[in-house]
């Protein structure tokens, strides 16, 4: 199932999210179903938050840039309960977006490396690094988890230029190819 995506100024998107257990109560299909979600906006990554599920999950699908990008072949997968352990190498600039905040995209500096522990799908414990546009991904997503929205890395001055976009966004005023949960609207008009 398709699920909406939580818009830019969503509260869930601000709080940081729960651990959950083996028994959390469906599990396997919300991350069919994120997957799902994922595949329909043409995402790479979707974090729990971003479905309105304020738990410490997110997944990632890379293998379409496996073509163009070696540390990005084959990779598809689950993070349940991560804590990246070290954020490391050049700083990077690289130009970012989230299906949360649509049709905006800017530059944000990260780490180039990054050490992650998280369970897989299997609830096997990994600790695992990561490079490139791989740990990019990652980064970007695991903020999810932490409250954090890539907008809060850009400069004062861009925040400045795009703040009337955000606040459209947070009042439904956006175009997206996907169905998504807006905060500033009436509950009738939320899912558009």
């Amino acid at each position: 199932m398709i699920l909406p995506v939580t818009a830019y100024g969503h509260p869930i998107l601000r709080k940081i999210a729960g651990e959950i257990d083996k028994d959390y109560p469906g599990l396997e299909q919300f991350i069919s179903d994120m997957f799902e979600t994922m595949y329909a906006s043409d995402g790479i990554g979707l974090a729990a938050p971003q479905v309105n599920r304020s738990i410490r999950l997110f997944i990632i699908d890379g293998t379409p840039y496996g073509d163009k990008l070696p540390e990005m072949v084959d990779f598809k997968k689950i993070f349940i309960n991560p804590y990246i352990l070290r954020e490391s190498g050049e700083d990077v600039s690289m130009d970012e977006g989230c299906l949360s905040i649509p049709n905006i995209r800017e530059e944000v500096i990260r780490p180039s490396e990054v050490v992650i522990e998280y369970f897989d799908e299997n609830w096997e414990l990994k600790e695992e690094k990561y490079s490139g546009f791989a740990a990019r991904v990652i980064q970007h997503e695991y903020d999810h988890l932490e409250g954090i929205m890539f907008t809060d890395k850009i400069s004062a001055l861009r925040k400045t230029l795009i703040r009337r976009k955000l606040q459209d966004i947070t009042k439904g005023k956006v175009n997206a190819d996907y169905k998504m949960i807006f905060p500033n609207l009436k509950k009738s008009k939320k899912l558009v």
